[in-house]
């Protein structure tokens, strides 16, 4: 890619930013657009809408910025909880390390690679129609002394990088700690679920359970909650509730037809009242629910899972590290979520059919990652108007004007990969729901890994070869051979990731503040919405955004010192990511569960991983510029750097996996001070009943359903 290809790429994304903050500052002031600009303020009844017309809401400005930029890590964390510091803490670990490689790689690194003469010289009269590469260090002489500069940079760089990695560990392991012992007593810590119970021919389900943990632990076992199969009374309960909306409607707005015909697309046949109609319809599925809620109670199979609840923290946690029966595939025990964080579909009746499960979803995982490569080579194919001009001919006329050709080289490539991006996090959310999760924090947790390995894969590892000759299976079988193959490939694509890091970085996080799928979701609804209908405060998808900002970290990690001109463009990135992301949190964002923070270990294997893939790129660099001193003294890099990773594993992953047992009986020895813990049992007793068996709530304004459903 020439400069010019660069620099109609970024003025492009740079316009459709401008364009996005502009419109923005401009409609998040409409009431009209309140519920998608700011739905955590209205819910929390902290914004009113304002009916009264003034000028000053057509004028743009940026106050939004200043509040933003306000916001204390303290008050995050009581909007987002522990996640959302960790989130913003990645942004930030992400600013300080570029900025310390930026140093680096612009002011010492750059003037090295432009100073080289192994490439045309530099055209400072034509810098336009330059190509990038000069910039690179494909530009440095083999054998130069100058490359010492660069092997000086990895080892300084990854230095740096593996303190800030031990430090953000140990801060966040300790916020963790903190935020454990000021929480208030929640169900989850005092609950385990226990799966695979086995069949009893003299007992049901629910009585083996109960004689079986008062048998092991006598003075700290509480209650039970047998687990059922309610998928069919689920739907039934969404069919009343949406029905029970229209009626609502119905006796509401004056301007709703009242009145449809029986016959074909109701405009044939007798004509029917539509209340009366809707009201019949709401006590069939009563009496629906009413029958499948029995049967479901009296069901003798049910899913062979159980909530089982104690007195304590700590006998919860040893009822779930310690098996509770000999043979290893029965009574399997896990950390209970919070009760309005359990994923209520996911309850398999065997071990065997969850092994299963999860095989499938691998095999699955694998496809959808391989046949990802064709629109892969088809972004790459754009990156070359000699191969286009080839396979399009009557392209040729149109691909020889120069602003359609830097369009088509420097923006269309990123733009076409990010758009087949988007599908993937509803796939891997979807893949990981059926893979036997027991709650939704579990599933986005898992669809996080799954969306990073499969943009490290499709984006960095596809793209590098799929852009070379190096298109090869061979690289696979030959291991010995990777580096130098990394060597070649990696600085031939530096281009592409740095119009990439503009396209997907700058105007995704702009349009995430624009938020132009609510919007014009929200505009196609209102006509059709009355006043008093409930809008849903989103939560904040981790799944799709820490593994993007985790991409960006790899692609900066890896190319600083091989083209350290992708580090300013980055730091832009981080920079308005910083901004947007706090200014979500404090109007738009509210948080459906919280994991306390364990998405950070995540955060860290990743940044090990770009760190070693560094390491293996520099010996592979370092040996093709015939340097083969710095490439043997570049081998006890990556060794350190996983002996580093063994040690932070062994020190403050163990914290993240579970409570140590010290604060556990901490915690309990609390307990007795506080005053609700009678009424706190009282209600752990049915924390974990189903929905779905819960008596059903009569829509407002109607009244034939005058008693309520029984619950099991």
């Amino acid at each position: 890619m020439i400069v010019s290809a660069l620099l109609t790429s970024v003025g492009i994304n740079t316009a459709l930013c401008v364009l996005f903050f502009t419109l923005y500052s401009v409609l998040r002031k409409q009431p009209c657009n309140y519920e998608v600009y700011a739905p955590r303020l209205l819910a929390e009844g902290t914004s009113n809408r304002r009916s009264h017309f003034n000028l000053e809401r057509l004028v743009p400005s940026a106050g939004w910025v200043a509040k933003a930029w306000r916001l204390s890590e303290d008050e995050i964390l009581s909007l987002l909880g522990l996640d959302g510091v960790v989130y913003i803490r990645l942004i930030t670990f992400s600013l300080k390390i570029f900025s310390f490689a930026g140093v680096i790689g612009i002011l010492i690194l750059l003037p090295v690679n432009c100073s080289g003469d192994a490439l045309e010289q530099f055209d400072f009269t034509n810098v336009t129609s330059s190509s990038l590469d000069i910039f690179t260090i494909s530009n440095v002489k083999n054998g130069s002394n100058w490359l010492w500069v660069h092997f000086s940079a990895v080892y300084l760089v990854t230095g740096f990088i593996c303190f800030m990695l031990y430090k953000e560990y140990k801060y966040i392991s300790a916020r963790r700690i903190s935020y454990f012992y000021s929480s208030p007593p929640q169900p989850h810590q005092f609950t385990i679920l226990v799966r695979s119970i086995p069949n009893s021919s003299s007992c049901s389900i629910s009585d083996s359970v109960e004689s079986f943990f008062k048998e092991l632990y006598p003075s700290t076992y509480l209650s039970h909650v047998v687990v059922r199969h309610t998928s069919k009374i689920q739907s039934l309960l969404n069919e009343a509730k949406n029905l029970g909306k229209r009626i609502s409607q119905l006796q509401s707005d004056p301007s709703q037809q009242k009145y449809r015909h029986s016959g074909l697309f109701g405009l044939f046949g007798d004509k029917i009242n539509l209340k009366d109609h809707y009201e019949k319809k709401l006590v069939d599925i009563e009496e629906n629910v009413r029958l499948e809620q029995s049967e479901a109670s009296l069901a003798v199979e049910d899913t062979r899972a159980a909530f089982v609840s104690f007195k304590s923290r700590f006998a919860a946690a040893t009822a779930f590290r310690l098996h509770p029966a000999v043979n290893p595939i029965e009574w399997i025990t896990e950390q209970a979520p919070e009760p309005h964080d359990v994923y209520w579909p996911f309850f398999s009746e065997s071990f065997m059919r969850r092994w299963i499960s999860k095989l499938v979803v691998i095999i699955i995982f694998i496809i959808f990652t391989i046949l990802f490569l064709i629109p892969v080579v088809i972004v790459q194919g754009l990156t070359n108007l000699s191969q286009l001009e080839l396979l399009f001919p009557f392209l040729k006329s149109i691909l020889t004007i120069t602003f359609i050709s830097q369009v088509i080289t420097g923006y269309l490539p990123s733009l076409i990969l990010q758009l087949f991006l988007i599908m993937v996090p509803p796939v891997m959310v979807f893949l990981s729901s059926i893979q036997g999760y027991i709650s939704h924090s579990n599933i986005e947790k898992s669809a996080c890994d799954k969306v990073l390995w499969f943009t490290v894969w499709n984006v960095f590892f596809a793209t590098v070869f799929s852009g070379s000759a190096l298109n090869q299976v061979s690289i696979f079988l030959d291991p010995k051979s990777i580096p130098q193959k990394l060597a070649v490939a990696v600085p031939a694509q530096a281009s592409f990731f740095i119009a990439y890091v503009v396209t997907s970085g700058w105007t995704s996080t702009s349009s995430e503040l624009f938020r132009i799928i609510p919007l014009i979701c929200g505009l196609i609804r209102r006509p059709f919405m009355s006043e008093d209908d409930e809008f849903e405060v989103p939560s904040f998808p981790y799944h799709k955004d820490i593994p993007r900002v985790l991409l960006f970290g790899l692609l900066g990690i890896t190319y600083f010192f091989l083209a350290p001109l992708i580090l300013p463009f980055l730091l832009i990135y981080l920079c308005l990511a910083y901004i947007v992301y706090r200014n979500q949190f404090l109007n738009v964002y509210a948080p459906k569960y919280e994991t306390a923070g364990k998405f950070w270990p995540i955060v860290h294997n990743s940044m090990i991983f770009s760190l070693v893939l560094m390491h293996i790129i520099a010996v592979g660099i370092f040996a093709l510029k015939k340097l083969s001193i710095a490439s043997t003294l570049m081998v006890p890099l990556p060794i350190i750097t996983l002996l580093f990773n063994e040690y932070c594993r062994k020190r403050f992953l163990p914290m993240f996996v579970a409570y140590s047992a010290e604060s556990l009986i901490k915690k309990d020895r609390q307990d007795p001070n506080d005053g609700t813990m009678d009424e706190f049992y009282h209600k752990l007793v049915i924390a974990y009943e189903d929905p779905a068996l819960q008596p059903i709530q009569p829509p407002p304004n109607t009244s034939t359903l005058r008693t309520p459903l029984l619950s099991s």
